[in-house]
């Protein structure tokens, strides 16, 4: 089996996510930045990740999820600002699950990750409440994802590769 592992990545977050679950997978597989991926067809699973930004994938994340995963079996990983659990992650997961509608979804991994301090100070300065109480969420995500996310990530990377292995079997 030939595993693919890609990503978006701005602050550093969803690579730390991206490498971790290549760490943990012991079939032939590659990492590599979303932008350097042509083609997903030499692959039998492949997890892509993103961060979410303004409540969603980035631009690039979103045209790869729609146009190059037809037909392909992936998990999806990201990492946003809030803590688990958030009451936003659920349609956050639901937006990318839209957006790779015709792909096979084996699952989905969520974690916090740090903002960054601009986005921070941007959030925490804004005269909009919403925006106010936003910044206090993921005050929380310092520091992240760290080791214990990290790990959680490694368990969720040998699952599929394990249920993907069930299925062909």
């Amino acid at each position: 089996m030939k595993v693919l592992v890609t990503y978006v990545s701005q602050t550093g977050n969803t690579k730390k996510v991206a490498e971790s679950i290549y760490g943990a997978v012991s079939d032939d597989k590659e990492i590599l930045p979303l932008t350097e991926v042509n083609s997903l067809e030499e692959y039998d699973l492949v997890f892509i990740g993103f961060p979410v930004n303004q409540f969603n994938a980035p631009k690039d994340a979103q045209e790869f999820l729609k146009n190059k995963t037809v037909g392909k079996d992936i998990a999806l990983f990201m990492t946003h600002g809030v803590p688990e659990g958030a009451d936003p992650i659920s349609d956050w997961i639901s937006t990318a699950r839209g957006l790779a509608s015709g792909a096979n979804i084996v699952g989905t991994f969520n974690c916090q990750g740090e903002v960054a301090q601009k986005v921070m100070d941007m959030l925490q300065n804004s005269d909009d409440p919403q925006m106010q109480a936003f910044a206090e969420m993921c005050a929380s995500g310092k520091g992240q994802p760290d080791a214990s996310k990290l790990e959680k990530a490694e368990e969720f990377a040998k699952d599929m590769v394990a249920q993907k292995k069930a299925w062909t079997e």
